[in-house]
């Protein structure tokens, strides 16, 4: 069943690329003009050069600061406003016919956030939100994807309980490796409770000599670097609750604590209690309407989901439930960034 994840992972890509393309086209020929939405809130998690690897199962999460760069010079291009993200509700209300509006968030809050994302979006005068797991900067909880990337990496194979009893994984090749990914994501995601998950993978990586903080600590901004973050007037913080856990799986009052004690803890490294919240994983398996309406109950004026889609004014009728746009580091084109933006492909997906 891994193999098989894998090879259906390849062609779900070769299908998106089909349809970047086709997006673009569309778009340029002025065809579907009516599915291009007034607004897009794009996410990322990395900015940093990029560092080849044989394996790189999260290739999808970084993109690299000249593709940044490109992107935003592609949406200016098109006419494109660069907004914050708490001021996109009230820029789109009052918006003349044929304007259009974009706003950056990165997830996580990660180093190369400020050490090579903040420059581009200076030089650029562009507004950005940094979305921040306080149990990530405070180095109490570990990042489980990049934990189990260094391990297989490293490990020649790894033996792992299922739950049914040990199971070895053979690591030779790139493709058993992510094979072996795959199923230990599903793992973590699907199978069992994500804490429990976490810590087995954790005392798995530490038999190989991998310390899953390290990795944390070497990846995260830590508190003086988000305080310093935020002089910057372009940047803003948002809360991703405290340990980044699926907010679906969890229960009413450890899915509110999760949310609310995160908006606490990022005030008491800011100053001030973030407006805007961004739910882990954000898909529909982690996200549900009960996360919808903690977040309207804790005051947060936005919430953003990793669903795709594209703004109108009616978005705002439900405030806590809006799309983003994956800036994907597998299809680092400028013109797929534009292709996205317009809203073709999820209209396309939609029929």
């Amino acid at each position: 069943m891994p193999i098989r994840n894998v090879m259906r992972q390849g062609l779900k890509r070769a299908v998106i690329t089909g349809g970047l393309e086709f997006a673009h086209f569309a778009g340029r020929a002025g065809l579907m003009s009516t599915a291009r939405g007034m607004g897009a809130i794009f996410t990322l998690h990395h900015v940093r050069p990029k560092v080849p690897h044989v394996f790189d199962p999260n290739a999808h999460l970084e993109i690299t600061p000249e593709f940044l760069e490109a992107a935003i010079e592609h949406l200016r291009e098109e006419g494109y406003q660069f907004v914050a993200l708490a001021d996109m509700p009230a820029r789109l209300a009052i918006a003349r016919p044929g304007e259009r509006f974009a706003a950056f968030t990165l997830d996580d809050g990660y180093r190369n956030n400020a050490m090579h994302a903040q420059p581009v979006f200076t030089r650029h005068k562009v507004p950005f939100t940094v979305f921040v797991a306080p149990g990530f900067c405070c180095k109490t909880h570990g990042i489980w994807w990049e934990t189990l990337t260094e391990l297989l990496r490293v490990a020649p194979h790894l033996e792992f309980d299922f739950g049914t009893g040990a199971v070895t994984m053979p690591l030779a090749t790139p493709f058993q490796k992510q094979a072996a990914f795959s199923r230990m994501t599903r793992f973590v995601q699907v199978e069992t409770d994500e804490a429990t998950a976490i810590e087995r993978l954790d005392t798995a990586a530490k038999a190989h000599g991998i310390d899953p903080m390290m990795i944390t600590e070497r990846l995260v901004m830590r508190e003086p670097e988000l305080k310093s973050l935020v002089l910057n007037p372009l940047a803003s913080i948002g809360a991703h609750t405290v340990s980044h856990r699926s907010l679906a799986r969890l229960s009413d009052q450890e899915a509110r604590r999760e949310m609310d004690e995160s908006a606490d803890r990022i005030a008491a490294i800011i100053g001030h209690r973030p407006e805007t919240f961004a739910y882990p994983y954000g898909d529909r398996a982690a996200v549900s309407s009960r996360e919808h309406r903690i977040a309207k109950e804790l005051g947060f004026r936005l919430a953003v989901t990793t669903e795709p889609g594209t703004l109108s004014p009616r978005s705002f009728d439900a405030p806590t439930t809006l799309p983003r746009i994956s800036l994907n580091g597998l299809y680092q084109k400028p013109k797929y960034v534009g292709a996205l933006a317009s809203g073709i492909p999820f209209r396309l997906l939609r029929r």
